[in-house]
């Protein structure tokens, strides 16, 4: 098997995101940098989507969820971060209905007891308490992702180590199609990427529901803001009082938004030392964060005022989906004699 395997490498990418709101610095440092370096990579496809079927699947009854908006918002985020529809398709999943079709035919094949244990579904469950996710579509949204996969027959999908279940589970709904249809999909393979580690503004995990994300939006005082009121080291009452940097948040930044090595450990004896204090701390960090973010500002604010780009860029992914996409529905239609 693994030599017949060999035969459908493709050397394509699939990777995506839903569009659920704006970006943050989370989303860039988890995701965007590692698909900056692929795109660069010219020994592979890529296929970057903007999973917004996946997205409809957990706000189905929000009646106050504009899709359409949080699609074109996330694509100014893309774009302004440095993806190049240039290097990679850029394409919208519901432009491309192939993905709806091969779900449907992957779910026949699919055991519930496979999607019962998926851990994610289990973690949503229990965690998830502001919105309707016990439905059908929710609880099959793994068929569907491999389905976005190997719908492009792509063998090889970026993922952390949390994703891994998924795409174990993906695995497992190929070789079953490929056992009983014959062989047709690739296994699709991960590439394990790093993500620095960043925490919100309060120390907690970064996310839009608790209202501490620094947005790639943000102005710089909206930056300004969100830092000076970050959570530092508390056993630190007093500038006079030596500070703990390896546990404090604001320092974890300057890890990530500081280049010069020789400037991080300056910043690190300081605050030991006391030397410098949190507030000078902070300002320092916004400005830095602000600096890393105003290119991305400049590129945001062109496309929000030429948005007919967006548009062409979408139906020029499209196109480019699209063709991929037939030509697997027909092989696989082919294969189950439909």
């Amino acid at each position: 098997m693994e030599e017949n395997q060999n035969t459908l490498k493709t050397n394509r990418i699939l990777s995506g995101m839903r569009p659920t709101g704006k970006l943050h610095i989370g989303h860039y440092f988890g995701v965007l940098v590692n698909w900056l370096k692929f795109q660069e990579d010219s020994s592979y496809e890529k296929y970057y989507m903007i999973a917004d079927w996946h997205a409809f699947f957990s706000e189905a009854t929000n009646k106050e969820f504009n899709l359409k908006k949080v699609t074109l918002d996330i694509l100014i985020d893309w774009l302004s971060a440095g993806i190049d529809p240039n290097k990679v398709v850029i394409f919208r999943q519901s432009d491309v209905p192939e993905h709806l079709e091969l779900h449907i035919i992957l779910s026949a094949l699919t055991p519930m007891s496979w999607l019962e244990r998926n851990p994610t579904y289990k973690d949503a469950l229990e965690n998830i308490k502001n919105k309707d996710i016990r439905n059908y579509a929710f609880f099959g949204y793994p068929v569907l992702q491999t389905a976005d996969i190997v719908l492009y027959k792509a063998d090889t999908v970026p993922v952390g180590e949390d994703q891994l279940p998924h795409l174990e589970l993906a695995r497992e709904i190929v070789r079953r199609f490929n056992y009983y249809y014959g062989l047709t999909f690739p296994e699709p393979q991960s590439i394990l990427t790093k993500a620095a580690k960043i925490l919100g503004i309060d120390r907690r995990k970064m996310s839009k529901s608790y209202n501490n994300a620094i947005y790639l939006s943000d102005s710089s005082d909206e930056v300004n803001k969100k830092v000076m009121s970050m959570i530092t080291d508390e056993s630190r009452i007093k500038k006079t009082d030596p500070g703990h940097p390896d546990i404090c948040n604001v320092f974890s930044y300057w890890n990530i938004f500081e280049s010069d090595k020789e400037k991080i450990e300056w910043v690190k004896r300081s605050c030991i030392k006391a030397e410098i204090g949190c507030v000078q701390c902070k300002r320092e960090l916004a400005k830095k964060i602000n600096e890393f973010l105003e290119p991305i500002r400049e590129k945001r604010s062109y496309y929000e005022n030429h948005k007919d780009e967006l548009y062409d860029i979408l139906e020029e992914g499209k196109k480019k989906a699209k063709q991929l996409a037939v030509k697997t529905i027909e092989e696989v239609k082919d294969r189950i004699k439909i």
